[in-house]
């Protein structure tokens, strides 16, 4: 399990496309402290650490399979060396709870389509998969990209979030520009509320 909170940006350094794609990818998380089998969310899809090392920086190797490449947008956006991923641990008991409960099993993707400067802050709309839709709601949670975030408004199919500069610093978000695509995972809660109302709507 995450939180949503972002704590590293990461860099793909190589790929190698073997029975499934490896990927290097560049950190500043001290490698003694993860374990080969850890859970590293990595732009929100939960990976698994399969290789570690620390020359000439300290980086992990991560097995994607065609499955995960095909369902989130590692696959659109093509995981090219050089692209700056936002980096999560899982979480530990104990840790403390910044964000929302994110599970790093990303539901669908996203498009960014629009982007407007309000102040300081970046005020940016997607575009969610229609079978996604329901379960997004204003003031609810929704994990973009690895990070928690809170939902403004929804209108249909878009729905929009105001990236403060703080997030932007310190994710990837400074990078995103119009037409990206985006890794979504809806809130657990609200799809268990979806789900509830689908039993009481059906007697």
């Amino acid at each position: 399990m995450f939180t949503g909170i972002i704590t590293d940006i990461g860099r793909v350094v190589a790929l190698e496309q073997r029975g499934d794609l490896r990927a290097r990818i560049a950190t500043r998380y001290d490698v003694d402290s993860i374990d080969i089998g850890a859970s590293i969310a990595c732009d929100g899809v939960c990976l698994t650490v399969v290789a570690l090392g620390a020359e000439p920086q300290n980086w992990f190797d991560v097995d994607i399979s065609a499955e995960t490449v095909a369902k989130t947008a590692i696959g659109r956006n093509s995981w090219g060396e050089g692209k700056r991923i936002n980096l999560e641990r899982a979480l530990k008991v104990g840790d403390e709870l910044g964000g929302h409960i994110v599970s790093g099993h990303v539901d669908g993707v996203a498009e960014v389509i629009a982007m407007e400067t309000e102040g300081d802050s970046t005020r940016v709309t997607f575009r969610a998969p229609e079978a996604l839709a329901r379960f997004i709601a204003p003031k609810g949670s929704v994990a973009l990209n690895g990070t928690s975030l809170t939902v403004n408004d929804v209108a249909g199919r878009d729905f929009g979030v105001n990236l403060i500069p703080h997030t932007q610093e310190v994710t990837t978000w400074g990078d995103v520009k119009t037409g990206d695509a985006i890794n979504l995972e809806i809130d657990t809660l609200a799809r268990y509320v979806a789900r509830m109302r689908d039993w009481d709507q059906q007697g």
